[in-house]
């Protein structure tokens, strides 16, 4: 069935959804006398593997993004000559523009790269670090000034450097093919002429001018976002001359009219006017880290994430302890199958609260925590039959050693998997005049534990939720996809390759089909687990599916939000085609040619 789009902790489904179906039924009951039957009736509707739409298969290219016209803009750079990357930066360009509750260049990438030429997997790690001047005892008196614990989710304080600019030009550097100021051009025309606001696009757009309406930071957020006063409705259109400006800045002058130039120079002298911390000496230090994706291999395929300051290898650690069990032979969605796979994400996120951090202020062990062995240690504390209500970290062996997601393919045979993010929607708050940006949030991330392996300290990067991924069979490079959404991202990994590898649906369906989270883990700004958390899961999880769940002691609710959106492009080695899938609970499109 389908799952339906969360909207506000409601979930909207269409008229034709397994909702209506549970209503019809249910007024029958007095005819039938029992609600049993009709509760198994509708269980055997809401159990199934449910597709929106069919698969998009294409020779040529593809792309997948978040929203169709950012994904027109990829399919257009792609048939003038340009590469993957092009293709995804163009697109990237475009939806900080048409998507700016996830996304724009005042916030951070990551990206994991197939080059066809050499067959070799790059990572790209685009985040940015936190103010060279701001100390950590500056920090906690400030936080204190406002009566927290805990680093704010807006304003001036959580404001890191912003790595998606030098990310792009990283990545061009590398494997573009077109001029940069040919792959910023579509989305300078959209900024100058307009372009119309989508459905779920526009829901959340609301919501970001409220909060900063409410806030009243310094700034021209509302000036930016919300000219008419309000934030723009679904299909109104709406112009963005300012991005429009720094995006021809970054067209003719690179990357340094970001990071050294005017920008640089506006943001200085904003955060030096408003007591911010954020200087033109941390943008001009800046660098983004080319790094090795690091894999597992569950049931035959290669799955790769990227290292920690990341969350990536959360989802390679619940594969590992997964492959212990027969999925395939629980079922779908079954009892069986979600208490392990909840189970696992409560003991990988033990980990992660404990470990995941910037390598270059911590030793993280990073081989131990993947490792098979560390696996079956980590898979023997599963009570089959009782959920767990805490859960400690792990001792792993030391070696030396709301968000947007997209993914591109071309001719030659190169695949980008890149995601972007402001955190937490809309990001600080704060956007510097006349730059058409808002600034991203992520230093809400760090920890103020002194001595934590995530805590504050000056030029650090923080914890980070984004996370692309990889999955390579045989050598060959077979799928580039990711999912959104915070903590729901590894979570949303390990179900999408389940769907694939163990319930062999096809890649529209793995997508589709009904999702659970589990809220509640050791977390960088949370105490301890002690009651175990809660697991929500969409209408697609059957009633008799939540009352094991619960009878075995797992807090379960229907609903919630955050449960998407992803996109996935595959590659079809047999008949030479890609195929490709985003799907129904955001406003995301795939195409080929």
């Amino acid at each position: 069935m389908f799952a339906g789009r969360v909207v506000d902790r409601t979930v909207i489904a269409p008229q034709r959804d397994s909702m209506t179906v549970l209503r019809r039924l249910v007024l029958s009951v007095l005819a039938i006398g029992t609600v049993a039957p009709i509760l198994a009736q509708v269980d055997r509707i809401t159990g199934q593997p449910f597709a929106t739409r069919s698969e998009v298969i294409a020779r040529h290219g593809m792309a997948a993004t978040s929203h169709p016209l950012a994904t027109q803009v990829a399919l257009d750079v792609l048939k003038a000559g340009g590469s993957a990357v092009d293709a995804a930066i163009a697109a990237n360009a475009a939806l900080g523009l048409m998507e700016p509750t996830g996304n724009g260049i005042g916030g951070d990438l990551f990206a994991i790269v197939w080059d066809a030429e050499t067959k070799k997997l790059h990572g790209l790690n685009a985040s940015g670090r936190s103010p060279l001047g701001l100390d950590r005892a500056t920090l906690m008196t400030e936080v204190e000034k406002l009566g927290r614990s805990t680093i704010p989710p807006r304003g001036l304080l959580p404001i890191s450097v912003p790595g998606t600019v030098d990310g792009w030009f990283e990545l061009h550097g590398k494997f573009g093919r077109l001029p940069m100021a040919e792959v910023l051009a579509p989305a300078i025309r959209y900024a100058r002429e307009g372009f119309p606001v989508t459905e779920y696009i526009a829901y959340l757009w609301g919501h970001g001018v409220q909060a900063a309406q409410e806030d009243q930071f310094p700034g021209a957020f509302l000036q930016t976002f919300a000219p008419a006063g309000a934030a723009p409705r679904k299909g109104e259109i709406f112009r963005n001359p300012d991005l429009a400006a720094t995006y021809e800045l970054l067209a003719t002058q690179g990357r340094d009219a970001f990071y050294r130039g005017p920008v640089a120079e506006k943001i200085d002298a904003f955060m030096r006017e408003h007591g911010g911390w954020l200087r033109k000496v941390d943008l001009e230090k800046h660098t983004s880290t080319w790094v090795e994706p690091v894999s597992v291999n569950y049931r035959g395929y290669d799955v790769y994430e990227l290292p920690p300051n990341g969350q990536g290898i959360a989802a390679l650690q619940m594969l590992n302890i997964l492959e212990g069990y027969d999925l395939a032979a629980m079922g779908f969605n079954s009892p069986d199958a979600l208490h392990v796979m909840i189970e696992a994400k409560k003991l990988a996120f033990e980990d992660r609260a404990k470990f995941y951090a910037d390598p270059e202020f911590s030793k993280i062990p990073l081989k131990g925590l993947l490792s098979k062995a560390y696996a079956a240690e980590r898979r023997a504390l599963i009570n089959p039959d009782r959920a767990g209500r805490t859960y400690d970290a792990g001792n792993p062996a030391l070696h030396d050693g709301d968000t947007i997601y997209l993914c591109t393919a071309d001719a030659a045979g190169n695949m980008v998997s890149l995601i972007q993010s402001n955190y937490r929607g809309m990001g600080s708050g704060i956007v510097v005049p006349g730059t058409g940006f808002g600034l991203q949030d992520r230093g809400e991330m760090f920890t103020l534990q002194e001595g934590h392996a995530n805590d504050y300290a000056p030029g650090k990067r923080p914890f980070h939720t984004i996370i692309p991924a990889f999955v390579m069979k045989d050598g060959r490079p077979w799928l580039a996809f990711g999912v959104m959404g915070g903590s729901m991202q590894p979570q949303g990994h390990v179900q999408i390759l389940v769907n694939l590898i163990d319930h062999g649906m096809n890649l529209q369906e793995a997508g589709d089909a009904a999702r659970w989270q589990h809220l509640g883990s050791t977390d960088y700004h949370t105490g301890k687990m002690r009651t175990g958390g809660t697991v929500q899961v969409e209408t697609g999880i059957t009633w008799a599916t939540v009352r094991e769940l619960q009878r075995r002691g797992h807090n379960v609710t229907h609903g919630g939000g955050g449960f998407g959106g992803y996109q996935g492009i595959a590659r079809d080695h047999e008949h030479g085609t890609w195929t490709g899938a985003s799907e129904s609970r955001k406003d995301g499109h795939a195409a080929g040619y």
